[in-house]
């Protein structure tokens, strides 16, 4: 029989994220390409703890349906680190629990896109938000990304143009660019909106991953009327229990909780206590600087041996923390021809062309620091040397 699939799914640009999986899970290949945090870092035994422990004292609450905004005592968990870490003035009643802070881009497009609509989105963008966003129709409307964050003129010019209902952004350590904006331009960014009928929606999956372990201040603190931000314990504590939230304006939460209740009623109630009592029985902080250690070391190897590359003219970005990077080739290796050839030669690298709306990133690489060790970045560093050499030179 013939199958008649709605519009939008005509409108959604082929995946990208499926292939990623794909090449990541092939044992033979050294993989830069993929997004996933280190899992010999995940806290198997204290998460485990919790669970029981959950199981043993709440069974039956955890295992029954709950409330569409979340469990109580993790959003207010998540409500004193906003205030205590970050200087937010953030209540309870503000935050929302979500499967994954990716069906917060998913939620959000729902309430706040119509086919047509503007939505402004960096350039490179994260694939995961131009995915998300597409099924909904949009007109993307990009503006570029330079090291200290948005071009001034660029965001200015399609705030006052297109007055799009949000613009999304991730300030700290950019996917796929690893680039985290200045305070200044956060200020910028907050003042080019303030007044207009925009919202920012402030993606914050890595704001905890800072190598220095220094928190910078949000988009939020600056707008906090006009902005919503979205956290993630996938980065931090585990992908695989799927939990993040929504902080954001009361008017905006109320759409949101009509939305959610109608995808899925309410997000994992067991992951979220078992959360819970993860957090308040251990010291995340400790934790955090194992991880954000580990991952400083790959991040700064990996940037020494792409330096040595850099003598046939590839460049890349200096990342503050985070999980990625991105690399710029010469003029003469397209992206999706290396990601072709490293792949013969056994590494992965992500072209840049699926992070950009407007037809760019031919000549830039995603490269993944987080889920590899030292070893084999070297070697996977030594097959990209390899496949690079087999792009003549002009």
């Amino acid at each position: 029989m013939e199958i008649h699939y709605s519009r939008r799914m005509s409108a959604c640009p082929p995946s990208f994220l499926g292939e990623l999986f794909r090449v990541s899970s092939d044992p033979r290949i050294i993989s830069f390409a993929g997004g996933l945090p280190d899992a010999s870092l995940i806290d198997v035994e204290g998460i485990r703890n919790a669970a029981c422990e959950v199981l043993q004292e709440h069974g039956r609450e955890a295992l029954q349906y709950s409330t569409t905004d979340g469990y109580l005592p993790l959003r207010e968990w998540i409500a004193a680190r906003y205030r205590s870490r970050l200087g937010i003035d953030a209540s309870p009643e503000a935050i929302q629990i979500v499967n994954g802070s990716q069906q917060c881009l998913d939620l959000v497009a729902k309430i706040l896109l119509n086919p047509g609509d503007p939505v402004g989105i960096e350039s490179p963008g994260y694939l995961g938000a131009i995915e998300a966003f597409s099924l909904y129709e949009p007109s993307f409307q990009s503006f570029p990304v330079i090291p200290s964050g948005p071009d001034r003129d660029s965001l200015g010019l399609l705030i006052r143009r297109f007055r799009p209902p949000f613009i999304y952004g991730i300030p700290n350590s950019q996917n796929p660019s690893g680039i985290t904006w200045t305070g200044d331009q956060r200020r910028m960014v907050a003042g080019l909106l303030d007044g207009s009928c925009t919202l920012f929606y402030e993606d914050d999956a890595f704001g905890e991953l800072f190598f220095d372990q220094k928190p910078r201040p949000p988009v939020s603190r600056f707008l906090p009327h006009q902005t919503l931000m979205s956290g993630s314990f996938s980065k931090i504590i585990s992908p695989g229990l799927r939990t993040g939230w929504i902080f954001a304006p009361q008017k905006v939460l109320e759409a949101f909780n009509i939305v959610k209740q109608a995808a899925d009623l309410h997000s994992n109630l067991l992951a979220q206590m078992v959360l819970h009592r993860y957090l308040t029985t251990v010291d995340l902080d400790r934790n955090l600087a194992v991880i954000v250690s580990r991952y400083e070391s790959n991040c700064r190897l990996m940037c020494d041996l792409l330096d040595d590359l850099g003598r046939d003219g590839l460049t890349h970005t200096t990342p503050e923390g985070g999980m990625f990077m991105m690399a710029f080739l010469p003029e003469w290796v397209p992206s999706m021809e290396l990601y072709k050839k490293g792949l013969d030669y056994g590494v992965a690298v992500l072209p840049g062309v699926p992070f950009h709306t407007d037809g760019r990133g031919s000549c830039s690489v995603r490269l993944n620091f987080s889920n590899t060790d030292e070893g084999r970045i070297q070697e996977g560093m030594t097959r990209l040397k390899k496949a690079l050499l087999t792009f003549s030179t002009r």
